[in-house]
């Protein structure tokens, strides 16, 4: 089953941190709020997840480019450009970032972008959408 993660909100209540990044990234305990929301997914054995961006989601894509270079000791040779990483602390997840702001922003719009990619049973959390929705509001959608 996937996660499907609304994370397109302004953080206005956040603004003193917002301004500079989105509230999904807004950190706690040195890692991004939307890390521990997958962190916890994971724990009971969810590993995909379809993050649907919005407000400064190009910050949520830089993140996990970068995750894996750096969460891992690795040696980088200069002269040759290579990087061999020897220590790989990445968390095992496939993470899809789907841009809603190109598409209209509404989240109908994910599965428009990658045809077929919520074709099964999948969990939403409105965790960092939804002002007025508690952290622990989520539901599952069948969609078969």
């Amino acid at each position: 089953m996937k996660v499907v993660i609304l994370a397109g909100g302004l953080g206005s209540r956040l603004a003193e941190e917002t301004e500079i990044k989105p509230k999904p990234m807004v950190e706690i305990g040195g890692r991004p709020i939307l890390w521990h929301i997958l962190k916890q997914y994971a724990h009971y054995g969810f590993k995909e997840f379809v993050i649907a961006l919005g407000y400064k989601g190009e910050s949520i894509k830089r993140y996990f480019l970068d995750y894996r270079s750096l969460s891992s000791n690795m040696t980088i040779d200069l002269a040759r450009g290579k990087v061999e990483v020897h220590q790989n602390e990445a968390e095992d997840w496939l993470v899809h970032l789907i841009d809603t702001r190109q598409a209209g922003g509404k989240f109908i719009d994910v599965d428009q972008e990658i045809p077929g990619l919520l074709d099964r049973s999948f969990q939403i959390d409105f965790a960092i959408e939804n002002h007025s929705q508690a952290l622990a509001s989520r539901f599952t959608r069948d969609l078969m």
